[in-house]
């Protein structure tokens, strides 16, 4: 029995489901969630067929250190950005495996919110190879947990689409 709801875990078993016949890849990039995709992903059997790793880059020293994120883009944009999401997508997707990864970047509070990025604000970004990047964010309402698991929920769905 998993620790993880049952809507994260199935959300994981649909993208295993559909990328391992496909034999694609993925790789994951988390901030906010601290691993939490990942940890979703890798509670189903067979999951290492998907996973080609996940990167949780939880400090700004270690998206720039581990993903390549330019510690300039973090100082001028911040961590919850879009340019950063982006840059930790492609990050992952190019110091891994992967044919598909995904990036999330947010502040689950309960502080640390501002009136320009509010607890709840989470970037989201796609990579994959040979496509361009693809950018969402949404400011999900509720505790931290709430917003972790909406967040992880998003990643899941951004992959799987």
């Amino acid at each position: 029995m998993s620790i993880l709801p049952a809507p994260l875990l199935a959300a994981a078993q649909a993208l295993i489901d559909q990328n391992r016949q496909s034999g694609t890849l993925v790789a994951t990039a988390e901030s906010c969630t601290g691993g939490l995709v990942s940890a979703a992903l890798t509670s189903i059997a067979g999951s290492s067929a998907v996973l080609e790793r996940g990167f949780v880059t939880y400090s700004n020293q270690a998206k720039t250190e581990m993903l390549g994120v330019p510690a300039a883009l973090i100082q001028t944009h911040g961590a919850v950005s879009s340019e950063v999401a982006e840059a930790m997508a492609v990050g992952a997707l190019h110091h891994s495996n992967a044919h598909r990864a995904v990036a999330i970047t947010g502040i689950a509070g309960p502080g640390g919110g501002s009136p320009e990025k509010p607890v709840g604000l989470v970037h989201f970004a796609m990579a994959a190879t040979g496509q361009p990047v693809r950018h969402r964010h949404f400011i999900f309402p509720g505790e931290r947990d709430d917003i972790r698991l909406a967040a992880a929920l998003t990643a899941l769905d951004l992959l799987r689409g």
